[in-house]
């Protein structure tokens, strides 16, 4: 019998969780980063796992199936990851380094936004769904995104960047960098089009004050705020027509406060996107908020014994 093992990993925490083959978690724990880089980040990730298996007094022989959510782009097929918030994490070997460490064991890795959806499908109000995505809005955006019920990776690992969606013209040279999408949408973006259209920095330091501006009539976040549920609205009707999803999954740092206007999101969405699609699409909020990636991960390894299984 196979032990699962889940690995949350952020850009300043690492969340990981023994799992029962079940998918309940048995045991975790949340450590910091603290500013490591490179490999003091994969050391940190090796320690807390054998930590938890050695108070769970786990047997060393036990086959261990390790899946692991990571901040970045996660190459399926190298094994290595890209992950900017990460120092000394371009092209980082993590699968070998992992499996290596645990040399009775099986590693699989995805980036957060694949881990999010799993986590939904697994745990949350995308439960037992074969066409589902999730869309994550933070400091950028992107989409988890399973259809026929399997995860779409596209050939480098990229498929679900939508921060890069086209969604207006003229071009501008900032798009290059993050994306149309991200410019008007994400909690960054946002942000910014708030401290440059209002000429006052200080009202918005981040997209928190943006929504506070915004109750309060501040006729710059209107704008904002206006502008980004169009955006969140068209970029899902892009999603529906495309992949005809039953359910779409909001969730990430600004869903949060922006889950009031999800009605109002749907409505824009109903404008543009295929008729009969839309009309059997939810969209929902995420359930699990801060553990979605956690779920995904132990979802990841415990996926991997089902498929033996079957075999």
């Amino acid at each position: 019998m196979s032990q699962i093992i889940g690995v949350d990993l952020g850009g300043t925490k690492l969340h990981a969780a023994l799992f029962s083959d079940r998918g309940d978690v048995t045991a975790e724990r949340v450590v910091f980063l603290e500013e490591r880089r490179g490999y003091q980040v994969s050391d940190l990730l090796v320690e807390v796992c054998r930590s938890l298996l050695e108070e769970q007094q786990v047997p060393h022989d036990t086959e261990k199936r390790i899946g692991i959510c990571v901040p970045g782009i996660a190459n399926e097929k190298t094994g290595s990851v890209w992950a900017p918030n990460i120092p000394g994490w371009s092209d980082f070997p993590l699968k070998q380094y992992v499996t290596d460490a645990f040399p009775d064991s099986k590693t699989y890795i995805a980036s957060d936004r694949v881990c999010y959806i799993l986590g939904e499908q697994a745990r949350g109000v995308a439960r037992g769904m074969e066409n589902a995505i999730y869309v994550s809005v933070g400091t950028g955006i992107g989409a988890g995104i399973i259809t026929e019920g399997r995860i779409l990776n596209g050939a480098s690992g990229i498929a679900g960047a939508i921060g890069w969606m086209a969604l207006g013209q003229p071009f501008h040279e900032e798009y290059s960098l993050c994306g149309y999408f991200e410019t008007y949408a994400s909690g960054v973006g946002m942000a910014a089009r708030a401290r440059t259209l209002s000429g006052e920095p200080q009202t918005f330091p981040d997209t928190q004050a943006v929504f506070r501006a915004y109750d309060l009539g501040h006729p710059a976040a209107i704008t904002v705020v206006d502008k980004a549920i169009e955006c969140w609205g068209m970029a899902a009707a892009n999603l529906i027509s495309l992949f005809n999803p039953e359910i779409i999954v909001w969730g990430g740092g600004v869903f949060g406060p922006a889950v009031r206007f999800l009605d109002r999101i749907h409505a824009q969405a109903r404008q543009w996107a295929q008729p009969i699609a839309i009309k059997t699409c939810c969209f929902q909020p995420s359930a699990l908020a801060g553990r979605a990636g956690l779920y995904g991960a132990g979802s990841l390894a415990l996926q991997s014994i089902q498929i033996h299984e079957k075999k």
